[in-house]
């Protein structure tokens, strides 16, 4: 059963980026504070039922969800950015996309070894740049709790690449 509250909330573009896709706009939950407000509070309740460290969330949209619930968890948050935006040391790791590959990185001294870490997103779909900020994670000698985004697209087999570590999603989608 699908969170109404949430469902209400996500717009759906067909064909966007290209034919055949249907994209999930999580924007009408940022312009809704009652609706933001929920997601964040049903995603601190999930945090608290594990036993991490720090937040590493993905850039960009990943920093919006983060960024409140490290605050109110009392947790470092650590930035997954796109390769060559951080400044000084990182680690950095490459992932095949759909049309090529990308890199993304950590600052080295963001990570503090033998961290407890969860990786958020706003929307998991292949679960490519989640492992690959698994394996940036596990370079630094931390280790990801769980992965958690707002949106799941489990068709597109994102359990497959991250299957040795929990996901929770607040609502998933089948292909439209």
């Amino acid at each position: 059963m699908k969170d109404k509250i949430i469902d209400d909330a996500i717009r759906r573009v067909y064909d966007f980026p290209k034919k055949g896709i249907c994209f999930y706009d999580i924007t009408g939950i940022l312009v809704n504070p009652t609706v933001f407000n929920y997601c964040i509070n049903k995603m601190i309740d999930f945090c608290k039922t594990l036993s991490i460290d720090a937040i590493a969330a993905i850039e960009a949209r990943g920093f919006i969800f983060a960024s409140p619930i490290a605050q109110k968890l009392n947790l470092p948050l650590i930035l997954v950015r796109k390769k060559g935006k951080l400044p000084g040391e990182v680690y950095q790791a490459s992932y095949s996309l759909e049309y090529g590959k990308a890199t993304i990185e950590v600052h080295k001294n963001d990570i503090k070894e033998g961290q407890n870490i969860l990786v958020l997103d706003d929307l998991i779909a292949t679960g490519g740049t989640l492992n690959a900020t698994k394996d940036i994670i596990e370079k630094g000698g931390a280790n990801v709790t769980a992965f958690l985004g707002v949106v799941g697209l489990p068709f597109l087999n994102y359990k497959k690449v991250l299957k040795d570590k929990p996901i929770h999603t607040l609502i998933e989608f089948e292909n439209e």
